[in-house]
């Protein structure tokens, strides 16, 4: 199986699995106990949460949570006031936004799949905008949209699941959130980052062992997201040039056939979403079976609706429904994605015959 579902989950880094097996095997102490053990388990919880920081803005502190989606929840639900927020969201900020039941503003993007950050209406609360599109990988101008919240008085809220440690995060950012799943950490947790000085009232209650926030921390989990984020920091630039060939290697080979949906510039490029005029998508996935790779948001695959932001971007039903996303990173060789394209072209070309 030649993976390229980056966007969806990354693999995990053997780095994160190696400081998480410690806690599994023998470190299951309460990091919240008084205790030595405990004291011990805090201390590894303590040291990932200054690698996870690291990643962010100064001036700020760092709470962990199950994911990103509690964080976006916490955030959105812990804010007053009118939403702005842009048409082509993570579900779990349109649907957490609408569930708030407070006026709510939807900006456009253009065919590139940007916001042009106009400005903000009084009364708004909260702006919230992704740092890197999730279907697409496009980079919205956040520290634009961060200027223009704090001009009508709102909090700048930035879901930098996609983008945290492969995309700078502005400094002019008031909450951020991030999960360790797509950075080639474990899943089921992720951090709410908030400015100092900002205070939101509890998502959860019953312990207040994180302050703001309830629930028994795993250490596992805390020292697998911060040997990620460390070895995001120490890899980035490798990364970054790994992933720029792997991009010029990708559509060079798919050829003139496909069109690439969103901005190739203002984009992180190891995210390549595609389409082909009258492509099958569900006979190519069934085609090549060996190769993961979607055809959407992994969030809203199965439920037979076209994409919401390539519908945002101007795509015709037609167009959505016969884009691929093909995501690749860190673990991806070049010799595996040239195979995976050239299956994938040869098997697009046999629909046509």
């Amino acid at each position: 199986m030649i993976y390229l579902d980056y966007q969806a989950t990354t693999p995990l880094a053997p780095e994160a699995l190696k400081a998480m097996l410690p806690w599994l095997e023998q470190g299951h102490a309460n990091p919240h106990s008084p205790h030595r053990a405990g004291r011990q388990a805090r201390a590894a919880v303590e040291v990932a949460r200054d690698q996870v920081a690291a990643l962010f803005p100064s001036g700020g502190r760092v709470v962990f949570t199950s994911g990103a989606t509690e964080a976006l929840n916490w955030a959105i639900k812990g804010a007053t006031g009118g939403i702005v927020t842009t048409a082509v969201e993570h579900a779990a900020v349109l649907d957490t936004a609408r569930a708030t039941g407070r006026p709510l503003t939807m900006l456009p993007v253009d065919g590139d799949g940007l916001v042009a950050p106009d400005a903000i209406a009084e009364g708004t609360g909260l702006v919230a905008a992704m740092l890197v599109n999730n279907e697409v990988g496009t980079v919205q101008p956040v520290a634009a949209l961060a200027d223009a919240a704090h001009r009508a008085g709102a909090l700048m809220l930035c879901d930098a699941v996609q983008g945290y440690g492969r995309v700078a995060i502005p400094d002019a950012v008031d909450l951020i959130a991030v999960s360790a799943h797509k950075i080639h950490g474990p899943k089921g947790i992720g951090a709410l980052w908030i400015r100092n000085g900002i205070t939101l009232p509890p998502l959860l209650h019953g312990g207040d062992q994180e302050g703001e926030r309830s629930g028994t921390l795993s250490p596992a989990l805390c020292a697998g997201f911060g040997a990620a984020a460390r070895l995001m920091a120490e890899r980035s630039a490798e990364d970054t040039a790994h992933v720029e060939r792997l991009w010029a290697l990708a559509v060079e080979r798919l050829g003139p056939d496909w069109t690439i949906n969103g901005s190739t510039d203002r984009r992180y490029h190891g995210n390549l979403n595609v389409r082909r005029e009258g492509l099958d998508v569900a006979r190519l996935m069934s085609d090549c079976r060996d190769i993961a790779f979607s055809a959407g948001s992994a969030c809203a695959s199965g439920s037979g609706r076209t994409s919401h932001v390539l519908s945002a971007l101007g795509l015709s039903e037609r167009e959505a429904k016969s884009s691929i996303r093909i995501g690749f990173g860190r673990y991806t060789s070049e010799a595996e994605l040239r195979d995976a394209i050239d299956e994938l072209a040869a098997a697009a070309e046999s629909q046509d015959r």
